[in-house]
């Protein structure tokens, strides 16, 4: 699988290049440091499968360049990664096609799972902007220490269902739905799913509100 990394910023190419390989599966990172390299990366890999794309890039309004990749490769998911996350700038971007956006601020474990649930088809918008997101009994999933995919995972999981169920409902691999799970499991400093349910009831998580409410 290939990634291109829109960004004039060697630090965070390096970065990217680091943590971008820890996702499931092969991955080479091609990188490209201004519009006329990002256009000319993707014409000789058409099978990029997903773009990086910084918005403040040298000669050229990052805008601009999301507007022109997503007319000339409908198809390509395209995520922003920017250090401006404002309700404004993320609005304008997702209106102008990018399927993510995501804050430079973001751990590389929320960076890696932002690009996963693209990668899966769905969109995935920084939690900085982002409302309180999925909730767990009433507890939103970032009040647990997780990203928004997590607490989708264990909303799930807190109704006993199996990986393969949350794989389907979520349109996930079920490896990445593992590694979900295990992140879920040291987030709330737990070894498995049957601690993780005592340790939310410990913290005055109402599960059978929160189970009754997703049955009807």
């Amino acid at each position: 699988m290939k990634i291109l990394v829109v960004d004039d910023h060697p630090l965070i190419q390096q970065a990217l290049a680091h943590s971008l390989p820890h996702l499931h599966g092969p991955v080479e990172v091609l990188s490209a440091i201004d519009r006329d390299e990002a256009i000319t990366a993707l014409a000789r890999h058409p099978d990029c499968a997903l773009v990086l794309l910084d918005l403040t890039l040298p000669g050229a309004h990052g805008m601009d360049l999301l507007v022109q990749m997503r007319r000339a490769y409908p198809h390509l998911p395209i995520v922003v990664l920017s250090a401006t996350h404002d309700r404004g700038t993320v609005g304008t971007a997702l209106a102008a096609g990018a399927q993510g956006y995501i804050a430079k601020t973001s751990t590389p474990e929320e960076l890696l799972d932002a690009v996963r649930t693209v990668l899966a088809g769905e969109t995935s918008i920084t939690t900085d902007f982002a409302a309180a997101g999925p909730m767990i009994g009433g507890i939103p999933g970032h009040a647990l220490g997780l990203t928004h995919r997590q607490a989708d995972v264990l909303r799930l999981l807190v109704q006993g269902k199996p990986n393969k169920t949350i794989c389907r409902d979520l349109r996930l691999s079920e490896g990445t739905v593992k590694v979900h799970v295990s992140a879920i499991l040291r987030a709330l400093n737990v070894r498995s799913r049957a601690q993780a349910i005592a340790e939310l009831t410990r913290r005055g998580v109402v599960l059978d509100e929160g189970l009754e409410s997703e049955r009807r």
